[in-house]
């Protein structure tokens, strides 16, 4: 396994992490989440992520009840704030009152003292900036937090909220966690360079763009039983499972095969050739899933040959 600084920060991560949006507390069964995060961490993952707001709290407590196996300086831990846990008006969003009362269930449901990093889940355009950023302040200096970071922020809301916390001696946020892959590639406008200036390192979800950069779609009437696409989500069905999008993946079996690696691994590498990108997220039902994806994290590929993979896809990328 290979390790990154979260941008300009001390704190290192593995190239590969392992996350638990629509899996763990969900759709996996307990005990096999728990194998695919025993089996990251014995392959050199250091770095998971979850949220609150993952099956509602389940998420969280599978992934803390897992990683209590292991020394808690060992790992590092980021979960998320933001999303509604309740119907009631403050269960919600990036107030103070939220950020502390979500911290400390997470905390409760992690099994845990503290947060590696607390990310704002997305922006709250109904809390002033300086509220949220004061009660990250806060978090940090009680010491149950050590770095929060943004989710899905834009370029500008994260340089505004630099600069207030650079104004008012706060802690910055030190990363963003951005959707990124060879099929939505929207970051690379503004976020990725903004953020290069500003220090900040992504830690980007869905880099295999929700399973589409496996391979495993062929065509759009050909969908595994146990696949995401089977669950019908009509938004995913329509927005990566064209014919155009899953011919271009096809036309990258012959890349991998050069390289002598697998579609997955091909892609997660495509995404780590940004130096600002620390740690692409995965998600796994099955522990041969982990590893296939971490190996990705030892793989040198050539430059030309990330750009080949990329161009094929680029005339299909959405974003």
């Amino acid at each position: 396994m290979r390790f990154r600084h979260v941008g300009r920060w001390g704190v290192r991560v593995s190239e590969v992490g392992l996350g638990s949006w629509l899996t763990y507390g969900g759709s996996v069964e307990r005990d096999a989440a728990t194998a695919c995060i025993h089996r990251a961490y014995d392959l050199g993952v250091n770095f998971f992520d979850t949220a609150n707001v993952y099956s509602r709290g389940a998420g969280e407590e599978v992934m803390g009840a897992a990683l209590a196996d292991y020394r808690r300086e060992s790992y590092v831990l980021a979960t998320k704030v933001y999303f509604p846990m309740s119907g009631r008006p403050n269960d919600s969003g990036l107030s103070r009152k939220h950020i502390f009362e979500q911290l400390h269930a997470s905390l409760r449901r992690l099994g845990t003292d503290t947060i590696d990093i607390y990310q704002c889940h997305r922006y709250d355009e109904n809390t002033p900036l300086e509220e949220t950023c004061a009660a990250m302040a806060d978090v940090i200096r009680s010491g149950k937090v050590h770095y929060w970071g943004t989710s899905e922020w834009s370029a500008d809301q994260i340089a505004h909220a630099v600069s207030l916390c650079r104004s008012e001696g706060w802690p910055v946020p030190i990363s963003n966690q951005p959707q990124y892959s060879m099929l939505w590639r929207e970051i690379e406008k503004r976020v990725l360079p903004v953020s290069g200036e500003l220090g900040l390192g992504q830690v980007v979800w869905s880099p295999l763009a929700q399973g589409v950069l496996t391979g495993k779609y062929v065509t759009p009437d050909d969908i595994p039983e146990d696949s995401r696409a089977a669950g019908g989500d009509k938004d995913f069905v329509t927005w990566l499972l064209k014919p155009e999008v899953l011919d271009a993946v096809q036309a990258m079996r012959p890349l991998a095969e050069e390289a002598g690696c697998t579609l997955p691994q091909l892609a997660l590498r495509w995404a780590l050739r940004q130096p600002g990108v620390s740690s692409v997220i995965v998600g796994a039902t099955k522990p041969d899933h982990v590893d296939d994806n971490v190996a990705a994290a030892d793989l040198d590929l050539p430059d030309e040959l990330l750009q080949r993979a990329g161009d094929l896809l680029e005339p299909v990328a959405p974003g």
